[in-house]
């Protein structure tokens, strides 16, 4: 199982990226994946969560209405679109994936991408 994020970069408040999250050696139709973010002193979070199928979607309450999580299954990708950007958006992100369900709790996740940097300034 390995990950592949990638997307970050710099942005101005009000900005637009789209992340990805390209996974090889499982497909996606039994795995949940998360995005994380990890801001420099702060605990890693969950920002958005796609569980298996991509039945449903999970969103933490600071990005609900500006970020989209999607899956693209022919090309066995998740993608996190992210709108109306804000500096406090600033931080590394990284995908996650487990089987089938998806918990807040990153350290129920088994497999990482390597992270993606975000940044927000003016």
């Amino acid at each position: 199982v390995q990950l592949q994020a990638s997307g970050g970069g710099l942005v101005q408040p009000g900005g637009s990226l789209r992340l990805s999250c390209a996974a090889s050696g499982f497909t996606l139709d039994r795995y949940a994946i998360g995005w994380f973010r990890q801001a420099p002193e702060k605990e890693r979070e969950r920002v958005a969560c796609v569980n298996s199928r991509g039945g449903n979607t999970y969103y933490a309450d600071s990005v609900k209405g500006r970020f989209t999580i999607s899956t693209d299954n022919a090309k066995n990708t998740v993608y996190l679109q992210m709108n109306s950007l804000k500096l406090e958006d600033t931080a590394v992100y990284y995908c996650a994936a487990r089987n089938w369900y998806c918990p807040v709790d990153a350290s129920s996740y088994n497999s990482w991408g390597q992270g993606t940097q975000v940044t927000v300034s003016s």
